[in-house]
């Protein structure tokens, strides 16, 4: 008697949780613990905003797909239905392919000459492999380094004045070295002069980078960057109208790609 009133109490307690948990995530704010749907309603409205030419392009991905299907079904003199359902299957698809790279190049858009863009390119990481720490140090002038830890190691990312940012990273990479003697640690500088990354190329170029780490030694590495932080005071990132954080652009990649 005492263990079956123990078990309901139990299931009590997990059904007030779990109901506790979906009200939370009803009231969120954040895109992560919405619906996949109110997620693409939320990517649209928010890539709409800043690109007016977005309609369009979502309707013609859609439309195109099904009149060849139309097409092909009228020449195949049958089969309307299947060819039908398969164009407006496919429709879909475009226009899901069509809002994500739009809602890409709006982000970036909007982050161009701002302080501190690379925080849009680098919120289009897979948060599940690369972590990313922004403004570990900078100058008064708003130079800026930034650290991404994932399968390649460390990698840090500089923007602002070249020549300032030449010191700064060199700085930041002998640290680093210190820390994580058996790895390289990559040096980037963001910019659309030579020998720099643009931001647009900036989270494909760090996924590309040669592969060196296992997930147990992205733990480790990060562990001991931990150390390195510890010893100096952070670093604020400068406020401004940036379009996006990376929570943002992360939860609306994550409905575009089906979670």
């Amino acid at each position: 008697m005492a263990k079956s009133e123990a078990a309901k109490e139990l299931a009590a307690k997990q059904k007030a949780a779990r109901r506790a948990e979906k009200e939370r995530k009803r009231s969120s704010d954040d895109p992560r613990d919405w619906g996949w749907w109110k997620q693409i309603v939320y990517a649209y409205k928010a890539t709409a905003k800043v690109d007016k030419q977005l309609p369009l392009w979502m309707i013609g991905a859609f439309v195109a797909p099904i009149l060849v299907a139309v097409i092909v079904a009228a020449l195949l003199r049958g089969g309307w239905v299947m060819w039908i359902i398969t164009g407006v299957m496919a429709g879909l698809v475009l226009a899901v392919l069509v809002l994500t790279r739009r809602m890409k190049h709006a982000t970036l858009e909007q982050a161009r000459g701002q302080v501190g863009s690379a925080a849009a390119a680098l919120g289009m990481l897979n948060d599940k492999v690369w972590t990313h720490e922004l403004g570990i140090t900078g100058t008064r002038q708003q130079d800026l380094v930034h650290r991404v830890i994932g399968p390649s190691g460390v990698v840090l990312i500089g923007e602002g004045e070249p020549g300032r940012l030449k010191i700064l990273l060199a700085s930041e990479e002998r640290k680093h070295a210190q820390l994580v003697t058996d790895l390289p640690v990559w040096v980037v500088q963001m910019g659309d002069r030579d020998g720099q990354v643009s931001l647009d190329d900036l989270a494909k170029y760090i996924r590309k980078l040669p592969k060196a780490l296992d997930k147990y030694q992205i733990t480790e590495v990060s562990s001991r960057v931990k150390a390195l932080d510890a010893i100096r005071p952070r670093m604020s990132m400068p406020k401004g109208p940036m379009p996006t954080n990376a929570r943002q652009v992360k939860g609306s990649r994550r409905a575009l790609r089906g979670r």
